[in-house]
């Protein structure tokens, strides 16, 4: 019993000490957002706070700017990214599920196909889809964006395994109720997937709230620029805009970290659950 309490603690030791590590660059994010940009360049990383330096005048900044496009940004982070993650929560569960649940023939081709695409690198596919973009008129617009990943074969894969270990019997008795098989889908299986779709609630939307390669390379309007893409604006060779920059990093975090709040219990239970079955 002392040998599991001490390998115990030690355990807790050891993954504090890495969440500490892992939050001291979110730290320094917070503390410099505080700080003039030219503390930046004169004092260089530091975690330091010097709170005799903190100012609320770069927020301000941020808020006052009529010039300054990041809120146009944001707004169209927040729309990218909620189209994108309801689209693919719900093709990806679609096909996952079926695969999951579904015996017919070229099932197991399908799901290698999938595999073979979670292989295969963005720059790959970069200039096809670039064509296909201008080919369908979507070039610079929210679907260009959008469209091109609203299947994640990584969700679609994780569906497929949490699903395969989902119970059968249930589907027989919504038919025998006389429930189609979307009723089925929607009424019986979708609340026992409900840990999944926590999980893939916040990697898809981390996933495209991140995206910076692929909207840069389709959007061209200022307007209709994301967040990231918008913050890099800032970073050029003449000089960094630290008084806008921290501060719109700080607020670019924060939508991702409540949508992990809300979802961090489904999303415990879904990788564990759905790691371990199929």
């Amino acid at each position: 019993m002392k040998a599991f309490r001490a390998s115990r603690a030690a355990m807790i030791a050891v993954l504090s000490l890495f969440a500490l590590f892992s939050l001291t660059p979110f730290y320094f994010l917070l503390i410099s957002s505080f700080k003039p940009g030219v503390e930046m360049i004169r004092s260089g990383i530091s975690l330091n706070p010097h709170f005799e330096k903190f100012t609320l005048n770069m927020y301000k900044l941020v808020f006052s700017l009529d010039e300054s496009n990041f809120f146009i940004w944001y707004k169209n982070s927040l729309l990218y990214t909620c189209v994108q993650t309801v689209l693919g929560l719900g093709l990806t569960s679609f096909v996952g599920y079926g695969l999951g649940v579904y015996k017919f023939k070229g099932r197991n081709a399908i799901f290698v196909l999938v595999l073979l695409v979670m292989m295969v690198p963005l720059e790959i596919m970069m200039i096809p889809l670039y064509k296909e973009m201008i080919a369908l008129r979507l070039f610079d617009s929210m679907f260009g964006v959008v469209l091109p990943f609203a299947v994640f074969p990584s969700a679609v894969f994780f569906f497929r395994q949490y699903s395969s270990g989902l119970p059968l019997e249930l589907m027989d008795a919504g038919r025998i109720d006389g429930l189609t098989e979307y009723g089925i889908f929607f009424r019986v299986m979708i609340p026992l997937l409900k840990p999944a779709f926590g999980a893939m609630t916040i990697l898809i939307s981390m996933n495209c709230w991140n995206a910076i390669v692929w909207p840069m390379v389709v959007l061209r309007n200022s307007k209709k620029l994301t967040i990231p893409i918008g913050l890099s604006t800032l970073i050029t060779p003449y000089g960094n805009n630290y008084d806008l920059l921290m501060p719109g990093a700080v607020l670019a975090i924060v939508p991702i970290i409540l949508i992990f709040i809300l979802n961090q219990r489904s999303f415990i239970e879904g990788l564990t659950t759905g790691g371990v079955k199929g």
